[in-house]
């Protein structure tokens, strides 16, 4: 199964969100992910104002595995595995601080406050589709109480080894951990008190009171511990609460990002297909050779003058032959491979192509999907709508996948950001002045936003089944203004 979501990441680059949700059978974790990109002619983007080492500069990808999936409540109630994980971690660095203890206990910290995150996420999303008055109560009074009693049970075991027998440097990661969780927490609360102030202040004021109180008590436990806070008028515009959040971020998340290696894909059936072309470019010129040497004899002039055209048609077929075989080559082939794996375990790889392509090559389905416009059609019969394919292709093992994690992982996710800056160099200013008529029906100037269309069609394939997906980006020179998903 493949779940995608698409995002504006800032005011240039969107983010799809790829999952690759993998099953026990092998054969079925082959994944296919089509993407036709519609761009207008008036852009300038083609074969030879954009090529495919752009393309792969504006396309940045991070493989990660899903952060194993618990509701909030489950993370410390009952038989929770990433407390149980973490206190048996603990326990096991204070008894005997090695090398092997201490690896472990920094990889279940990361991995309770990734789960943290995660789950904080989602249980919040739930919360804002909740639309009753007293089922917004309690779900926010259990909200409030899940976050506290999770934070509580880990700060619990500092104890455990802030002792001296643990090295000092080990307390740190507990601290890292600490401090990010934190910084959720107030953000979530802060989130939620707004949320609710705009439903409704009154209605909800005990909520709110409750929320506040909340804060102000993690507040005070931020400055006794020394972490920076967000300030209103901050001098420093809260950078440094920024910065800190951004590093601690990457460190937790370090243990799901995966290795990957990129190469170019199919390197040696290139070299074959070229080796061909120099030998079928050398065939014409020496069957040239030998028939006019044949029927004229050495040292003759027609046979200088065979050599010699012979010769320069060779390089020029050298060089067809070279093109049609690319053009075959990239069709059939990939740009790049990529092999993902965790520590030096191959689990599997992702390899993707990008080729412009023109109208009779993209399928009818695809074609109806894009739904072009009566305008647009009278457009492209004078400056054709461009189309870049962008074909990606991933395998997952999952035998292996299981075997190199601790908990249940659901499959990989594929963070690909596409930066839009090459397509709107070329636009015009983001506004434009038009005439029109005021409320007295006196005729005056406002500005009127200059917009293009980018239009992406997606084709999921997995297990035998396509799902196709439809957005639209809206631009103009000065960045994403909004993406629209299209049914």
């Amino acid at each position: 199964m493949i779940e995608i979501q698409v995002n504006i990441h800032d005011k240039f680059s969107l983010e799809f969100k790829v999952g690759f949700l993998t099953t026990g059978d092998t054969k079925k974790n082959i994944f296919r992910i089509n993407t036709w990109i519609f761009v207008p002619n008036s852009l300038d983007i083609n074969p030879a104002t954009y090529t495919k080492t752009q393309f792969y500069r504006d396309v940045n990808t991070n493989t990660r595995l899903i952060t194993p999936i618990f509701p909030l409540g489950e993370i410390v109630s009952g038989k929770a595995i990433p407390l149980l994980n973490l206190q048996e971690a603990f326990r096991s660095l204070a008894a005997n601080p090695n090398r092997t203890s201490v690896a472990e206990y920094e990889y279940q910290i990361k991995m309770f406050s990734a789960i943290f995150k995660s789950s904080i996420r989602d249980e919040f999303h739930d919360l804002f589709r909740v639309t009753q008055p007293e089922e917004i109560i309690s779900r926010t009074e259990r909200f409030e109480s899940q976050l506290s009693r999770i934070l509580s049970c880990y700060r619990g075991l500092k104890p455990i080894v802030d002792i001296p027998d643990v090295p000092a440097q080990t307390l740190n990661y507990f601290l890292f951990g600490d401090e990010f969780m934190s910084n959720l927490y107030i953000q979530r609360i802060l989130r939620l008190i707004r949320y609710l102030q705009s439903l409704s202040e009154k209605h909800y004021s005990d909520r709110i009171a409750s929320l506040t109180a909340r804060m102000k008590e993690e507040e005070e436990y931020r400055r006794k511990a020394g972490y920076p806070m967000g300030e209103d008028e901050s001098p420093d515009h809260n950078r440094t609460l920024v910065f800190r959040h951004g590093v601690l971020k990457r460190y937790i998340e370090s243990e799901l990002f995966l290795n990957a290696r990129r190469k170019k894909d199919a390197v040696w059936v290139e070299q074959v297909y070229y080796s061909l072309a120099a030998g079928l470019s050398m065939i014409f010129a020496t069957t040239i050779a030998f028939s006019f040497q044949m029927k004229y004899g050495n040292f003759t002039m027609p046979l200088f003058v065979a050599l010699v055209v012979s010769y320069m048609l060779k390089d020029r077929i050298k060089e067809l032959m070279r093109y049609y075989f690319a053009h075959r080559l990239g069709s059939r082939y990939f740009d790049n491979k990529t092999t993902i794996s965790i520590k030096d375990e191959t689990i599997g790889w992702s390899k993707e192509g990008m080729d412009f392509i023109t109208d009779n090559k993209v399928p009818r389905q695809v074609m109806e999907i894009r739904s072009r416009s009566p305008l647009l059609e009278a457009e492209n019969r004078i400056s054709d709508e461009k189309i870049i394919l962008y074909r990606k292709m991933v395998k997952i093992d999952r035998k292996k996948l299981d075997a190199s994690n601790r908990y249940a992982i659901a499959g990989i996710h594929e963070i690909i950001r596409l930066h839009m800056n090459s397509f709107t160099q070329k636009m015009d200013n983001p506004q434009i002045p038009i005439y029109v008529l005021d409320k007295e029906g006196m005729p005056r100037i406002t500005a009127s936003d200059k917009v293009y269309y980018l239009n992406l069609v997606m084709q999921l394939q997995h297990d035998n089944r396509s799902d196709y997906k439809r957005y639209r980006i809206v631009l103009t020179r000065a960045g994403i203004q909004q993406i629209e998903e299209l049914k």
